[in-house]
């Protein structure tokens, strides 16, 4: 059996290392808090290469006086508690005296501080938690620490670490969560030479939101400020209508610092539910203010992790006080505005010849001639008659569907024994008249149009209308078939989306769309471009968390970019970089799903009759991709039952 024995100091303080310093992030988010902690009021961050290279800290806090420099470098060294009662009034960001003895042991430090007291200022330099070098210097009140090479002295670690731009912007998250938390101090973050953030530092936390996130973003918050018992909750959560696809923009701070907590999380969504769809979250940046005896933050070296003595009084206070938010700015929403223009309603008719075609409905029109006498009625009720531009032949096998029959793709009126296709619309209107060449028609050669199979006949149904600006109805022989148009207009672009994979139409937008979203996101959202351009996005960085959506599917329309594009981030932040087969089908759901017609949307008897055409004649369309049925059917006899004939 092996005998147990002793570690010596370096392995145990390796092993110790490890639990709190994890990578380059772990250390600025020790060394921001420490700065913090000194009563600093301006601090700069600097890094270079992810911070694997350089982290630069500079603050204008106290200072460490000389004496006290090398025992700053010991394990539980500390000036944040002295006594076990202590630990249950924790007032400090830092508390547990393992950071800089966890930096020391895989880097290499350089320290440089004074205190306000002090003549001159202490330079300190020690490696690998080993001699430790103390001399006068000459430097500003506060103190500036260096960290070079993390991990130099453990390959293992090292290797682990990732690339430049990923610690990075994990760096630069740390930076941000800070900054919220603490308005009253101006920070600043440079990246590799270039300044990232720079926070006023006046106490106004809408001013860093602002700095942090950009303007848009900021635009979208509502205040909150709300006393719940004995504490208050102040900040900033979303309007209702402003809805991500995920909670990475959702902040919680207690006394000042950042925290995970799902008593927080759920407090919020409840407060929204009932004003957000389902499947969405809201974003927020909060802040309680709780006794310290209330909160144990001593449940892991990182600190992020709280518990609460009372979780039901959290969860109530952020739960009051967002519900109290929404309800205050819906009373502002309804007040109607002395200038307020009445927009009269438009129905949603095309505007170009290429919609209907955009929607994946594959229609070409062509105008009708009006007359110049002709009454006003007539007028005003012409618009485009549509030809139908059929791909494949009609499948003549039995339809799944049963109000799909083989002599509906008869035309009426027609006899056993003839075989002809009927006439164009355009020649029975005007038969003098030749038709001239359209550019979007391919010119065939004779020997091409003898392959070209014939027409086929247009089918026997009568469109009768539209039910709740829901459902197309139309009377198909003996029976009435009512079609889902949003089912069926998304399963068409679903199947669109899929054959056109790598390959779909886009469209540039005049005004490209901003997008603002976490570090996290914004990694993300860089590394997977080559997805997002077979998905039919360009996104373009923008700088600092944002991101600039400047080419989009040609079957989205502008207002839905933000939404969908929110649905395929998050599903590529789950999936990272392994975007299999099945999630680009799930994208396509997604996209598919969010670009067709809605229940409500106001659409021309046209777009309703091509709807029911595709259904009617395409097999494919008969479940939306979510698998509701597209289209259901009542038979003359039924009906006839039900009125007792």
């Amino acid at each position: 059996m092996p005998q147990i024995h002793l570690l010596d100091k370096a392995v145990s303080e390796l092993i110790a290392a490890g639990e709190v310093i994890e990578r380059p992030a772990s250390i600025v988010k020790e060394l921001l808090e420490n700065s913090i902690d000194s009563g600093a009021t301006s601090v700069t961050v600097e890094i270079k290469t992810g911070g694997k290279q350089l982290i630069r800290i500079t603050d204008n806090g106290c200072g460490i006086s000389p004496d006290d420099v090398p025992k700053a470098f010991l394990r539980h060294a500390t000036s944040k508690i002295q006594t076990e009662p202590d630990l249950e009034h924790i007032a400090t960001l830092g508390f547990r005296g393992e950071a800089l003895a966890s930096i020391c042991a895989v880097s290499k430090i350089e320290l440089l501080t004074k205190t306000a007291e002090e003549q001159f200022g202490t330079r300190y330099t020690i490696s690998g938690g080993e001699g430790g070098e103390l001399e006068e210097t000459g430097c500003p009140d506060g103190t500036t620490i260096l960290v070079r090479e993390i991990f130099y002295d453990v390959p293992a670690r090292l290797k682990f670490l990732k690339k430049d731009v990923t610690e990075g912007n994990a760096i630069q998250s740390i930076v941000d969560k800070i900054a919220l938390s603490h308005p009253e101090i101006s920070i600043k973050f440079l990246r590799d030479g270039k300044r990232v953030l720079n926070t006023p530092g006046n106490g106004d936390r809408f001013s860093v939101i602002h700095a942090v996130f950009g303007r848009e973003f900021a635009s979208t918050l509502m205040p909150v400020d709300y006393k719940a018992g004995s504490f208050p909750v102040n900040g900033f959560a979303s309007v209702p209508m402003k809805s991500r696809a995920n909670r990475s923009m959702q902040h919680f701070f207690i006394n000042g610092r950042y925290v995970k907590s799902k008593t927080c999380c759920t407090a919020l969504e409840e407060a929204y539910k009932g004003s957000i769809m389902v499947g969405k979250f809201p974003a927020c940046v909060l802040n309680l203010e709780l006794p310290f005896e209330m909160v144990d933050v001593n449940v892991h070296p990182s600190k992020i992790e709280v518990r609460f003595t009372d979780e039901r009084a959290v969860f109530e206070a952020v739960y009051f006080a967002v519900k109290s938010a929404i309800a205050q700015q819906s009373r502002l929403s309804a007040v109607p505005r002395e200038t307020e223009i009445v927009k009269p309603h438009v129905e949603r008719v095309l505007s170009q010849p290429q919609e209907l075609d955009q929607m994946g409905l594959g229609v070409r029109p062509t105008p009708q001639p009006i007359s110049v006498s002709a009454p006003p009625s007539q007028l005003r009720d012409s618009g485009f008659n549509y030809q139908v531009r059929k791909k494949e032949p009609v499948p003549q096998k039995e339809s799944s569907f049963s109000f799909l029959k083989k002599e509906s793709f008869a035309p009426a009126g027609n006899t056993a024994g003839q075989r002809s296709a009927p006439k164009r619309l355009e020649d029975r209107i005007i038969p003098e008249t030749p038709e001239m060449p359209k550019s979007s028609e391919v010119v065939l050669t004779k020997e091409q149009s003898k392959h070209q199979p014939e027409k086929e006949a247009r089918p026997v149904y009568r469109i009768i209308g539209e039910l709740f600006k829901t459902y197309i109805l139309a009377e198909v022989e003996d029976q009435l078939v009512m079609v889902d148009k949003h089912a069926a207009h998304e399963r068409i672009l679903y199947e669109k989306l899929k054959q056109e994979a790598g390959n779909l139409d886009r469209q540039v937008l005049l005004a490209p769309v901003s997008v603002t979203c976490s570090v996290e996101e914004h990694e993300c959202i860089l590394a997977n471009a080559e997805t997002l351009e077979r998905l039919g996005f360009l996104a373009e960085d923008f700088g600092g968390s944002s991101v600039l959506i400047r080419e989009i599917p040609m079957v989205l329309d502008r207002e839905a970019v933000e939404d969908v594009f929110g649905d395929i981030l998050n599903n590529l932040m789950k999936n990272k970089r392994d975007v299999s087969p099945q999630v680009l089908e799930e994208l396509y759901h997604s996209m598919a799903c969010k670009a067709a017609i809605k229940a409500n949307d106001v659409n021309s008897p046209a777009e309703l009759e091509r709807l029911f055409e595709r259904v009617y004649f395409d097999e494919a369309i008969r479940y939306c991709p979510h698998g509701r049925p597209v289209a259901i059917t009542m038979t003359k006899e039924r009906f006839e039952r039900q009125f007792g004939r």
